[in-house]
Order: C-alpha cells, then sequence, then structure tokens
C-alpha cells in the first residue's frame, strides 16, 4: 500500500480529519469492527470510544476456582505454541521455558506454573468480574477447485481494487486503525457493500474455491477461516484475507426483527436450519449484512503443521482446539496465559482450564470478553454455535514483572 499512499497523500491527508471514522481492522474471527466509510457524511461520525480501563488484582492461585482440579499441561502446550510469535522479555523467557517441559508431566507442569506466574483477576472498569464468553471454530466445507453444478458459490480472494490504509503512516497517532475503500477518480470512495460486490460479479476478485451452499459460506466468512476438502481428500486451508469497510451487520437479528424466528432460536444450527426452509427469503437476509470476508490461501508450510493443526491466530501461531482463547487485546496480553472459568455450553457444568490468549475478535471487546476456540468441523461448530455463557478469567504474567496496562 505504500505506493498509494505516496500516491494519494494530498488525499489522505484531509481523511484525517474524519479518522475518528476509523477503528480497528476487523478480526479474523469476527469481522465486525466497526469502519466508517471514506465520505462526507464521516463528519458527523463519532470518534472512536476509548476503551474502558479494566481492573488488575493479584490474587493467590488457591483462591482460583477450579484451580486445584484443571489439568494444566494441555494448555501450557497451548501456550508455548506462541513462543516465536512473543516479543522478547519475560513472557517471551517464560514461554521458552515451558516450551521445554515433559509434554505429559502434568506434576511438573503445575510446579512450573506456580513457580514461575502471579494471578492476576481481571474486571471490567464498573467492577463486574464476569464477561460473555462465546465459541468459534474452524468451518470444513465440501469444495472444489473448479466450478461445477454442485460447487457454484465461489469463495473469493482479495479484490484488485480494495484499498486498506494503516492511518499509521499518515500520522502515528492513529496507530491500529485502518481504512478500507476504492479509488474511484481521485477520490477514495466506500467499498462495494456484499450485494453490490455480488451483483457486480465481484469486481474481478480472484476465486479461490467454489462451494455449494452460500449459508455455509456465509458462516465461513463470520468465523474468517477454514478448510475446503475436495474430492481427492486433499484440504485447501483458507486464512482470513481482507474485508470490505462496512459494519458486521448479525443475521440472526435481521431474522428476529422480521419476526422470522423467535431469539432462542437465533443460532447457527436454527438460521441454517431457517435457510433450508426459506430459500426465496435467503438472498434478502445474506444482504442484509453488508459486510464481506475474503479469503487467503495458506500454504501448509505456512501453518507450521500443516492442515491438521489449528487456523493461525492473531499472534501468529496456529490454535489449538480446547485451549486458545480469543481476547480483547487492549486488556489481555497476547500470547499470554489465561485461566478461564466458565460453563459447558447450554449447561451448568463447570468449564475451567488453563488457555492461551492467541487470538482477537472485532466482536471481542471488553476486560473479561472471550471467545473459546472449539476446532474443526462440524461437532466443533456445533459447541461452538450454542456457547453464550457468563465467565471469569486471570492473567497468568511472569513473577515480579508489572503487568502492561495494571
Amino acid at each position: 500500500m505504500t505506493h498509494i499512499v505516496r500516491a494519494f497523500a494530498p488525499l489522505f491527508a484531509a481523511i484525517l480529519a474524519l479518522a475518528g471514522c476509523a477503528d480497528l481492522p476487523p478480526s479474523p474471527q469476527a469481522p465486525d469492527a466497526r469502519v466508517c466509510p471514506a465520505c462526507p457524511e464521516c463528519a458527523a461520525c463519532p470518534a472512536p470510544a476509548r476503551p474502558a480501563a479494566a481492573r488488575y488484582q493479584q490474587v493467590p492461585f488457591a483462591a482460583i476456582p477450579g484451580w486445584a482440579s484443571a489439568p494444566l499441561a494441555p494448555g501450557l502446550r497451548a501456550f508455548a505454541t506462541g513462543c516465536e510469535r512473543i516479543a522478547g522479555g519475560a513472557l517471551r523467557r517464560s514461554c521458552d521455558a515451558a516450551s521445554a517441559l515433559p509434554l505429559e508431566d502434568e506434576a511438573a507442569a503445575r510446579r512450573f506454573v506456580e513457580a514461575s506466574f502471579e494471578a492476576w483477576a481481571i474486571t471490567a472498569a464498573d467492577g463486574n468480574p464476569e464477561g460473555l464468553v462465546t465459541g468459534y471454530y474452524e468451518p470444513v466445507l465440501a469444495g472444489s477447485r473448479s466450478r461445477s453444478e454442485r460447487f457454484g458459490v465461489p469463495v473469493y480472494g482479495i479484490p484488485p481494487d480494495l484499498v486498506a490504509v494503516d492511518l499509521e503512516s499518515v500520522n502515528p497517532e492513529l496507530k491500529g486503525l485502518r481504512l478500507r475503500g476504492r479509488i474511484q477518480g481521485n477520490r477514495l470512495v466506500p467499498y462495494w457493500t456484499r450485494a453490490e460486490f455480488e451483483a457486480r460479479n465481484a469486481a474481478g476478485a480472484p476465486v479461490i474455491a467454489w462451494v455449494e451452499d452460500p449459508v455455509e459460506l456465509f458462516f465461513l466468512q463470520i468465523q474468517g477461516s477454514g478448510q475446503i476438502e475436495l474430492a481427492s481428500g486433499e484440504r485447501l486451508r483458507l486464512g482470513y484475507g481482507d474485508q470490505n469497510g462496512h459494519p458486521y451487520r448479525s443475521m440472526g437479528r435481521f431474522l428476529v426483527d422480521r419476526k422470522e424466528m423467535t431469539l432462542d432460536q437465533a443460532s447457527m444450527q436454527g438460521i441454517k436450519a431457517w435457510a433450508a426452509a426459506n430459500p426465496r427469503k435467503l438472498r434478502e437476509a445474506l444482504d442484509a449484512n453488508p459486510s464481506y470476508v475474503f479469503f487467503r490461501e495458506v500454504p501448509a508450510a505456512e501453518s507450521r503443521r500443516g492442515v491438521d493443526s489449528g487456523p493461525l491466530g492473531t499472534l501468529g501461531a496456529p490454535l489449538t482446539a480446547g485451549y486458545s482463547l480469543a481476547v480483547d487485546a487492549r486488556h489481555v496480553p497476547l500470547g499470554a496465559p489465561v485461566f478461564l472459568a466458565t460453563t459447558w455450553p447450554l449447561s451448568v457444568k463447570p468449564l475451567e482450564r488453563l488457555m492461551a490468549a492467541q487470538d482477537t475478535g472485532g466482536a471481542i471487546r471488553g476486560a473479561a470478553r472471550a471467545d473459546f476456540y472449539w476446532g474443526s468441523g462440524s461437532e466443533a461448530g456445533t459447541l461452538a454455535g450454542r456457547m453464550r455463557q457468563r465467565g471469569r478469567m486471570w492473567i497468568l504474567w511472569p513473577r515480579g514483572e508489572a503487568l502492561p496496562g495494571s
């Protein structure tokens, strides 16, 4: 993007007045971060809200619910997968030490954790220790490299006319803010909405693969990554490429507002059932969400352990099913071990375990907000689609080191 930034430097300078309309780039898993288009109306957009300060309190391990009985070795292994992606410092040193432990030695894992880390309870600014815990997963869709009678729904790569501007290149104070659009003459205008993009035959975007169900593709876009299983048994791994800059709108909320279903029916499974029963209404429901996610094909070597490992999270490390967590990185240091106390989906059964904060999400906003990675495939999708629990979190940080932001 450097050449575009230089060529349109005067334009981007003018955009600085509208910089309050930009927000954090959308997440790989939940691309719903608010991004105001580059347009005259943006002058009326409010400045992006500053995150409310979180509260951190150091607590003894014995005070954490479930700590004494929860196995720590699996979470510690998940933490160790991110070592190479953690910048130098105390956390990296602790991670390197964790990676040298015997894989299945639970006693050694517990001794290491309790000797090496301190636990910090994280609460919202208002003192509420609980937050929402949802779930996400990696879909696996049947598909093809070429279009056929069965596989007629395209999975698009990044369009050549999509312009993504990191505003830090214009003003260092705008670090983390991104603007998306397309060039029209000498103006940066909003990129096409979902309906416009598809009506224009995808504006020349490359097709990575073809799948059979537009609803499955829709949920693939919400998750932000997945796999396409070909007839040969080969699997293509898809990673988040980019997004069109329009805000995510929930199809479930749209259907509830239209009285097509009740709120308790608006799960992933409920939406899929509604779509199968209402094919003539599906297009309108899909287009109610103007956001559109584009993918990139991830080479097996890039995921380090091939397609049998998890997708890459924001940290850049493969996610571990059941032990990787998406967090709000403004409050939880990315890469850190986190102990989560919540319940299983649609249940009061405790779900208490050590996990690794390795991902972020556009919808994951708040001190104790988390998204639980369940893994790949339909079973993981069922659990993820049903998960909407309350939970608490404790950050584990190297002993004697100040917790960032505390």
